[in-house]
């Protein structure tokens, strides 16, 4: 969390460390323990990821291209598919017969999302959006994940202004709950 750099080399960086817990999850043997804290490791970061996303990158998405709105409604509406998923893994354990399920559809939509946004929203950005701006929008997106909720909370805004006044708060009690209970983290 907290990479540098522009907006988009951080949410590629993003992109790749929630890659990498993926492909823990799938080396280890179905039912183990660990798959659990790993799901648990990707949720909190991918919440961090998507609010993040939804307070600076799809506004500016919206302004910078010319098909900014569609482009951004279809991301959001993605996260939405994704914080559902993650909600109902919350409730599961490794062992869970449901557990498996859920986690390779949510592998799923979000190694389809990632292939949509680096091959398709991040060049349109690119061109179209001046180098300062993309800059400023990766320190914005930084301070973001710093303050966001780290669990899906799917009934909770996704536009400004709304976003921008929740988030803060839902992420502080995420996080102490987190650091009360240790999720995310081994035994």
């Amino acid at each position: 969390m907290g990479h540098g750099g522009n907006v988009i080399d951080e949410l590629v960086t993003d992109h790749r460390e929630v890659e990498d817990i993926f492909g823990r999850i799938e080396a280890l043997p179905s039912g183990d323990k660990d798959r659990k804290v790993y799901a648990d490791q990707a949720t909190m970061e991918l919440v961090r990821h998507s609010v993040a996303e939804e307070e600076y990158l799809y506004p500016a998405v919206r302004e910078h291209l010319v098909n900014g709105d569609a482009l951004a409604d279809k991301e959001i509406e993605d996260h939405s598919k994704a914080e559902r998923l993650m909600k109902d893994l919350e409730g599961c354990d490794a062992q869970d017969p449901e557990f498996d399920r859920l986690i390779m559809m949510l592998m799923g939509e979000i190694r389809s999302h990632i292939a949509d946004e680096e091959g398709n929203l991040f060049p349109q950005l690119r061109t179209a959006c001046p180098p300062e701006a993309l800059d400023s929008l990766g320190d914005k997106v930084r301070m973001a994940k710093k303050m966001a909720p780290t669990r899906p909370h799917p009934s909770a805004p996704d536009t400004p202004p709304a976003n921008k006044l929740l988030a803060p708060g839902a992420g502080l009690v995420d996080r102490l709950r987190d650091a009360l209970t240790g999720r995310g983290k081994h035994d």
